[in-house]
């Protein structure tokens, strides 16, 4: 039997088949819809990011009679895929079939192989914020409401397996993580207090009550983390045979990790090699060290950080549209305000798209994460220079236009069948806005300014070293001390930064999937137009875009098809 969701099977929309589609779509159609119901009812948040609002507010059932179920739902899942008559499903169910199999693939190895109930604090603190609710207002403010009060209401819940269920001994740094992002949830959640006694003031007596009752578990589970930190270990690693798992369920590679890494170190390579010339260049006898100080010292201050970063949108926003080598899909619009501070423990700047099922609207809302007053001045300061300007506008390339949001709305728009508005492969997104970066140098950007190529280069070293970092401290033993002076010897980054960096990599090896997508883009560019020298720029970016977010692995593959 499925396992029991709050949500009906009807909630989610089902693929439109064409005139004449077989039985055998129509046999699939309704296998799809049952599979991603599935997978949905353990993750009813990544259900509310992709814009299906029938999952607000509800928790997962994370105990281990309730993983069972699932892993044995997914194996017959997986035998009802096996069983499917490929060659009389229509091309794209085809390509579908093989989505929901990566997708299957995937959570039984996050669960299975990788342990993550038992291993990541994460997975029971990521899904509690409430920012989803509050980040655009897709619904009523008393609907969003009445879906916050019910999410905190199964705070408790969730909190209690997780203390049930974590085994010591915990990775430290994953633990440090953990504790960082659950510290940020009771502060989340008085001040999401404001909006619902400003917004919905009728239901601030249900707010508050099941508020308390969320922080007092909130300070449970937190102590619960101090305690498992005396005896954490800095067993983090996946190892060689579980990281070379990840890249095929996550992006359909089979190349092996000693590859990846060959690739990523030439990669940084010719990126150091390039800055150095432009440091040359900028001042003879500069070194690239001394270039990018230079250029770290023209940076906002805390109160502009924000306002520039909204200046620096627009600026690329008209770029794109005068340039015009993609398309951008309209109607737009793309908000910028500050990292809720629930996550600014983990993330510098972001975009929060809206979902590819949000019908209400279409706003994208880029954060930026300010400096915090509790740091010391010396921290503010690097802050503030990782931020400089020529920086904030890269930044501000990868994460809005041509970057992410530019990105996200051709998928909202291409994406047609239910399976392709759910598969968003990491590697495919991160790689089409690192690729942004460089797209828009290459388009003119700022005249070609020494100091924006500079600027791009040092994130695409940041992005270098990740893959390094993440290959290193996972498959070759690599220390997260040793992960930090990577950052700091390789990409230039000094050493609150480079912690940062280091720290990410030992909880998300996958951010190697910058640098990795950038890669498989920029040769996928250079066979298309191979393949098609008459066609212009703009063409092969709107046929990328329209495949929605495949796996990397793929892409060559689908770009060669009809």
């Amino acid at each position: 039997m499925p396992l029991p969701s709050p949500v009906p099977l009807s909630a989610l929309p089902r693929t439109e088949l064409p005139t004449g589609a077989s039985s055998a779509d129509r046999a699939f159609v309704d296998l799809e819809q049952r599979l991603l119901h599935h997978l949905f009812a353990l993750s009813p948040s990544g259900a509310v990011q992709l814009g299906l609002h029938a999952y607000d507010g509800f928790v997962p059932d994370l105990s281990e009679a309730s993983e069972e179920r699932h892993c044995q739902g997914i194996r017959r899942f997986e035998q009802e895929l096996k069983g499917v008559p490929e060659g009389e499903l229509l091309p794209d169910a085809r390509r579908d079939r093989g989505l929901l199999g990566l997708m299957l693939a995937s959570e039984l190895f996050s669960l299975k192989e990788l342990h993550t109930l038992e291993r990541f604090p994460l997975a029971y603190v990521e899904g509690l914020q409430l920012v989803p609710y509050l980040a655009r207002p897709y619904a009523p403010a008393e609907v969003r409401v009445q879906a916050m009060v019910r999410l905190l209401g199964g705070v408790p819940g969730v909190l209690a397996e997780g203390r049930r269920r974590l085994k010591d001994p915990l990775p430290a740094p994953l633990l440090s993580v953990s504790r960082a992002m659950a510290g940020g949830l009771s502060p989340h959640y008085a001040e999401t207090e404001r909006f619902v006694q400003e917004s919905v003031p009728g239901a601030l007596p249900g707010y508050r009550k099941a508020r308390e009752e969320a922080d007092a578990a909130v300070e449970g589970f937190l102590a619960h983390l101090a305690r498992a930190a005396d005896q954490a270990t800095d067993d983090f690693a996946l190892g060689p045979e579980r990281f070379q798992r990840l890249l095929y369920v996550r992006e359909g590679l089979t190349m092996p990790w000693e590859e990846l890494r060959k690739r990523g170190e030439a990669d940084l390579r010719r990126n150091q090699k390039r800055l150095a010339e432009l440091a040359q260049q900028r001042r003879p006898g500069s070194s690239p060290a001394e270039a990018l100080a230079e250029i770290s010292r023209d940076h906002p201050t805390p109160e502009t950080l924000v306002p520039e970063a909204r200046v620096f949108t627009e600026e690329l926003r008209q770029f794109v549209l005068q340039k015009d080598f993609v398309t951008l899909p309209s109607p737009e619009h793309c908000r910028v305000e500050e990292t809720p501070p629930v996550s600014r423990a983990w993330t510098t700047a972001s975009l929060d798209p809206p979902g590819p099922f949000e019908t209400a609207t279409y706003e994208g809302v880029y954060h930026i994460t300010p400096v915090e007053p509790s740091w010391d001045e010396e921290k503010q300061r690097e802050w503030l220079e990782s931020f400089n300007r020529p920086v904030l506008r890269n930044v501000t390339a990868h994460e809005v236009y041509p970057g992410h949001y530019l990105q996200l709305l051709h998928f909202r728009a291409q994406a047609k069948s239910l399976t392709r508005r759910c598969f968003l492969s990491g590697a495919f997104v991160e790689g089409w806005a690192h690729y942004a970066e460089q797209l828009v140098l290459e388009q003119g950007y700022r005249d070609g300014s020494p100091e924006a190529e500079m600027a791009q280069l040092h994130d695409a070293l940041l992005r270098d070293c990740r893959l390094l970092a993440s290959v290193d401290m996972h498959c070759r033993g690599r220390s997260l001390e040793e992960a930090t002076a990577l950052f700091q010897r390789e990409g230039h980054l000094s050493r609150f930064p480079a912690e940062r960096e280091a720290l990410r990599g030992t909880f998300n090896p996958e951010y190697f999937c910058y640098t990795l997508g950038k890669l498989e883009i920029l040769e996928a560019r250079r066979q298309y137009r191979e393949a098609h020298p008459s066609s212009s720029l703009k063409e092969f970016h709107d046929r990328l875009l329209s495949l929605g977010a495949p796996p990397v692995g793929w892409v060559h593959d689908l770009l060669s098809g009809p």
